[in-house]
């Protein structure tokens, strides 16, 4: 029998204008995204990853002091209670993309993941942290994660989280897979310009090398007063092939879906050999340079 998984990607535009408070753009953010979890139930969605910091807007775009108000204590995350309501409620599983606070002073770009009972799983944080100029002030905000690459086993499937900047670098997306990863999820928030090319490059090379699906998620329209540019949504599903499954719109709030045929993994990595091929004796220099 074919394991065949309906899974999702929200891609949604911020509601609120960020000079509102903090509570009134985490529950404008919560509001929309639960009412398009509740749709994507209704389609018969079984796992579904939301956007990067979904909880408020791209932030990173200032540096203001005022947005560690979003973060929140993974002990004690109103939104990650939450969300585990709603996987249970759906029997869904659900990777949450939020602002955490490890204690005052040290915060993380993080997703947890919950499984389709309401348990929740573990935590990713993003290892890879940019700061460019101008908008993308992420060092500001965020400490690199310490959690290494892990690959939750939930109902469904073996899912593994990389967060937006992190794709561009292999080296973590090679150890998602052998960490046992079935489908790697990457919520991101990127805007038109230097990367939207590579969008649709780095990712599927990544399925391709590993032999995985990948769900990639972008947020969608500009966020004012900053304006660094267009989100340009464009989520999509590609499966170890490098083959598009699914592609959203530029510009709209919707929730991108796909069936996942999980057994095509096995099929396309007998026929690649990628990892058995693997000279790792050879890579020394890769993690001493």
């Amino acid at each position: 029998m074919s394991r065949i998984i309906k899974c999702g990607l929200i891609q949604a535009s911020n509601p609120v204008h960020p000079d509102e408070s903090i509570e009134k753009i985490r529950q404008g953010m919560l509001d929309k995204h639960c009412k398009m979890i509740d749709s994507a139930a209704q389609q018969g969605v079984k796992i579904i990853c939301l956007q990067e910091i979904f909880t408020g807007p791209y932030f990173c775009a200032e540096q203001k002091t005022r947005w560690y108000e979003l973060a929140e204590d993974f002990n004690n995350s109103p939104t990650i209670q939450l969300m585990q309501e709603y996987a249970k409620k759906h029997s869904m599983v659900i990777v949450v993309p939020i602002y955490e606070k490890e204690m005052t002073g040290i915060y993380y770009n993080t997703a947890a993941v919950v499984d389709a009972d309401g348990k929740y799983l573990g935590k990713y944080r993003k290892n890879h942290i940019p700061q460019v100029n101008p908008g993308f002030w992420e060092k500001f905000y965020f400490k690199p994660g310490n959690l290494g690459y892990p690959v939750f086993k939930t109902m469904y499937a073996s899912i593994g989280v990389y967060i937006c900047y992190d794709r561009h670098f292999p080296e973590g997306a090679r150890a998602l897979g052998l960490n046992g990863a079935e489908i790697v999820f990457n919520p991101s928030a990127t805007v038109a310009g230097l990367s939207e090319y590579l969008w649709k490059i780095e990712q599927p090379a990544h399925a391709v090398a590993n032999g995985y699906f990948v769900g990639a998620i972008n947020r969608v329209g500009k966020e004012s007063p900053w304006n660094i540019g267009e989100f340009y949504g464009q989520s999509y599903f590609i499966d170890p092939r490098g083959q598009f499954l699914s592609i959203g719109s530029r510009d709209k709030d919707e929730v991108v879906i796909a069936d996942l045929n999980l057994d095509l993994i096995a099929e396309v990595r007998n026929t690649w050999q990628f990892f058995r091929d693997r000279r790792p004796e050879t890579y020394g220099n890769l993690v001493s340079l």
